[in-house]
Formats: C-alpha cells, structure tokens, sequence
C-alpha cells in the first residue's frame, strides 16, 4: 500500500526561565505520521518474534475456505489500555506453498481484508511480506504497516511455531533546538503501537532520532535517545513532555537534570580505527580486540542465530575460514540474540561448523558491543588488519564474493582466485 502522511505531528520545544515557571521561546517543529515505510528512514529494526499454534484463536470468526494446514498467531497493537489484536493465519500446507491472512480491520474475519504481500525470498526458503492494520486510537483510527517474515520450518526447529515482524511505522520531519534545525524521527522500534513506551525497563524502546552532526544517518550510539529518559543536544539538557500513545502532542521542554552530551563518535572508515575493547567469549575468555590479533586479519562479524541474511552468509565465510585460517585470518563473532536465543548459540555454531571464538551477552540489540559499534542492522563485517590495528574493508566489502579479495589483499596475497558465490544475496 502507497504511503500517504496524515496529519503532522506538532512538536513544541519550550524553554523554561531559571527560577520561573513561566514558559517562554516556545519553537514547532513539524514531523508527519509515516504509516508505512519508515524502516529504510531510521535505518534499522528490531524483529519481533509472533508465537504461532494450530489453536484457533477465540475471535476468529472466519476463516478462508480453501485453507489446508492452518497456524495461528496474535499481534497486539496500540494503547496499552485498550490494546486491539489482530489475528494472523499461515497456510502451511504439506509440500504447497505458504499463503499469509492478516485481519487488518480487527473484526476477526479473516476473509474480507486486503491481500496481503508474502511470497519466497530471492529463491530462499524464507518467506517474507507486508500487511497494514487500521488501529483505533479512542475516535481516531490509524493505518500502520509492518514487515513480517518467516523462516522455513523444516530448516529450523524454532520457526516451526515462529513468525517475525517488525513496524515500518513512525514520526519523520525536522525540530529546533537551541536555535538550530535537525532532522529528526520518533520510532517505536518494538512496534507496540504505544508511543509512550515501556514503563520500569532499562529501555523504553521508543526513540527520539536526532541527526546532531548533519550527515543524513543516525547514529544509535548517539543520535538516538530514548524518549523517557533527559539527553544533551549541544550542551543543554532536554526532556520530552505530554507523552501520549499515538505520540501527538509531545513537547520537549529544557530539563532541570544534567546528562552528559551525546557526541557522534567517529565514523568507521577504511583505513581508520575500529573502537577497542575488551570483552568475555562465551568459552569463559576474555578477548582484548584488536589488540590480541597482532599479526592477523580479523574480521569482526555482528551477526545473530535469527538473521536470515546472516544464517545464508555461514557457508561462505566458513569456506574463506578454512581456506585461509592458516594464514593468519581470524573471525570474531559478536551475537545478538536476545535471552532466549542466545541459549541456543553454543549447539546452532558446532553444528555449522563455526570454529571462531564468540561474544553473547543476550542483550539483543542492546548488546554492549553492538552499541559500541553503532550495530542498527546485521550481517554487519568489519575487516582489521591486527598489526596496524586499521580497517581494511567494511561489510559492503567484506561478505558475500567480495570477502575473500578483501582477506586476500589484507593478508598481501595478489594470486587471484575465482570469488566465491555472493550466497547472501
């Protein structure tokens, strides 16, 4: 479905007078409500995992007649007061091809609602799609899209009962502060449908973006803040204000709180520093990168037992692995599995052969070093040369059939071989 921007988000930035009480220099700033495609804007997302069962739901009411092999699942969506669910329906049938339902008007008829997108990906057992939902908010109703895909459930044990989604809806526009205009975006990044976000949790995981330094991205190591918590643009401290759950309304107003300023790090480049540290591999170790790989060409892989892209990337590096280990490359894994998969990793890496150290905190994509880096999508490849400690190729460079070249040149070899297949692709 083609986007369409309803009516803008009013955002007023208010500054408060020391001492008084008294509002003044109030600032608008306009951002427009994104139904739909919103993902590509903010640069990344975070899958959420749908547990689908063969139990019909109680709401359904309807179901298309020619289905065969029927999975069920719920997705709920909007005010945490008066949430609205929305019934989802895989046809699995028995060596026929998946089909997807989604009742986007909530009536629990799965038979009167727009088709939805779902098909195979680029040949791959994975299937993929989009579906919009018209979710109430009290009197007013809104359209949101959201991406879902499903892995093949004869590949995986866990897909068997697992459909993954994630929103493509959010905030887009620009606001002032301290003078100055940026680009900006709200996210709902666990597609909650609630814009206040949670309550009583390290995160809310809704983000206010803010492109501080001007380069068109943003950065989540320090561009994106979350919307409960006080952050420093420019040396002032701000707060947001009149949270509501579709996010109108909402004010950002100069805090009595200090916080530190968040600076955008240095951008990684080929040919200049990865950020260093220190960290524990799931073997009990502890890995000092890259200082420990003084002599080697590592390759620093943030990647995750869930990633399809990631999973159909394994054969290749596994091949450039053992065809070059010898000669001084090393790959560093860095997991973002969340609490749940994470406990799957030690089996899900011996079974595909992956005799490289790991690091797993099971923070998702909260994982300290993903944070560190600015991980916001995944297979994300960084290739360092461990005696000069320098970027020598980035992941647009260093997977698929560009990564053996790149290894190749990293480790001063000028043979030239046949590439290897791009089979993430």
């Amino acid at each position: 479905m083609k986007a369409r921007l309803l009516p803008s988000l009013c955002l007023t930035v208010l500054g408060l007078l020391a001492g008084v009480g008294t509002h003044v220099g109030a600032q608008e700033a306009r951002l427009e409500w994104l139904p739909s495609g919103a993902s590509t804007k903010f640069g990344y997302y975070m899958p959420q995992r749908l547990a689908l069962s063969a139990t019909q739901p109680a709401g359904v009411k309807k179901v298309p007649a020619d289905v065969k092999a029927p999975i069920f699942g719920e997705v709920s969506l909007g005010p945490k007061e008066a949430p609205r669910n929305f019934i989802v329906l895989v046809d699995e049938p028995a060596g026929g091809a998946q089909r997807l339902w989604v009742d986007a008007n909530g009536n629990g008829d799965l038979t009167d609602d727009p088709p939805v997108t779902w098909s195979q990906r680029n040949g791959s057992t994975t299937y993929g799609g989009e579906a919009t939902v018209t979710l109430p908010y009290g009197a007013e109703k809104r359209e949101l899209q959201f991406s879902m895909y499903r892995f093949d459930p004869n590949a995986r044990v866990d897909a068997k009962t697992m459909l993954l989604y994630y929103r493509q809806w959010g905030y887009s526009g620009e606001l002032t502060l301290g003078g100055k205009v940026y680009k900006a975006m709200i996210d709902d990044a666990k597609a909650t449908g609630d814009f206040r976000g949670a309550e009583g949790e390290a995160s809310s995981y809704v983000f206010l973006l803010i492109d501080v330094n001007g380069d068109g991205k943003f950065d989540s190591r320090a561009e994106r803040f979350d919307i409960r918590q006080p952050f420093n643009v420019g040396g002032t401290t701000y707060e947001v204000a009149g949270l509501t759950a579709t996010g109108a309304g909402l004010k950002i107003v100069k805090s009595d709180k200090l916080v530190e300023e968040a600076k955008p790090v240095a951008a990684l480049i080929v040919g200049g520093k990865p950020a260093p540290f220190t960290a524990k591999l799931t073997d009990g170790r502890n890995v000092r990168f890259p200082d420990d790989y003084k002599g080697k060409v590592v390759l620093l892989d943030f990647w995750a037992t869930w990633c399809a892209p990631c999973r159909a990337e394994l054969p290749n590096l596994k091949r450039i692995y053992d065809e070059f280990h010898a000669q001084g490359f090393e790959i560093l894994g860095v997991s973002l599995d969340n609490e749940d998969s994470v406990k799957k990793l030690g089996q899900f890496t011996k079974d595909n052969g992956m005799m490289w150290p790991q690091i797993a905190d099971g923070k998702f994509w909260d994982a300290e070093i993903g944070k560190l880096y600015g991980v916001h999508s995944i297979p994300t490849c960084i290739l360092v040369n461990g005696s000069t400690g320098l970027i020598t190729a980035l992941t647009a460079e260093s997977r698929g059939a560009n990564l053996r070249p790149s290894v190749m040149r990293a480790l001063g070899k000028t043979a030239a071989s046949p590439p290897v297949p791009d089979v993430a692709r």
